[in-house]
């Protein structure tokens, strides 16, 4: 895997190339340096050292363990769901509050198994960048993201620049 993602790095795609622009990234490149350790052609920033073997190896686990994660808290949500749509048909007898309380924690595990399901997409969406050699790479500017930022938040697809230009609106 790891030759797969250095070779698609080094011939220049990134995220914005896929989208149809040009941009590659931008910054210094990781594994140009000396010695056995240096990783595949991973994005970092002017100010950061390259991104070593162990790093991403490191990365990669985190990455695993949170799929993992993800499927069991899903997994553990949507059973909880259907739990509570079985225990619905059995509510004829119901006052309004017990009706409105039964609806309110249908509500609240249909969000948790929302918000499960977008972490497992990022997740998986981060593993692919790194498998395909566009991990680091902003995927609106074609920056690089930031080793440090990556190494915070693992699932990070845009440089922090970015990221605020979005959430403010």
């Amino acid at each position: 895997m790891a030759s797969k993602a250095g070779s698609k790095a080094s011939s220049g795609q990134g995220a914005a190339a896929k989208k149809g622009g040009t941009k590659k990234p931008k910054g210094k490149q990781s594994g140009k340096g000396k010695g056995a350790q240096a990783a595949p052609l991973f994005p970092v920033r002017e100010d950061e050292k390259p991104w070593t073997t162990a790093e991403i190896e490191e990365l990669r686990q985190e990455l695993e363990n949170d799929v993992r994660r993800a499927l069991n808290d899903l997994k553990t949500a949507e059973e909880d769901l259907q739990g509570l749509i079985w225990d619905a048909g059995d509510g004829s007898g119901d006052d309004q509050a017990d009706a409105g309380a039964k609806t309110y924690e249908r509500e609240q595990e249909l969000s948790l198994a929302n918000i499960s399901r977008d972490k497992l997409e990022q997740v998986r969406h981060a593993l692919d960048r790194l498998a395909d050699g566009t991990y680091g790479v902003c995927e609106i500017c074609g920056q690089a993201i930031g080793k440090f930022r990556l190494q915070a938040a693992p699932r990070a697809t845009l440089c922090r620049s970015c990221k605020e230009k979005t959430e403010r609106g």
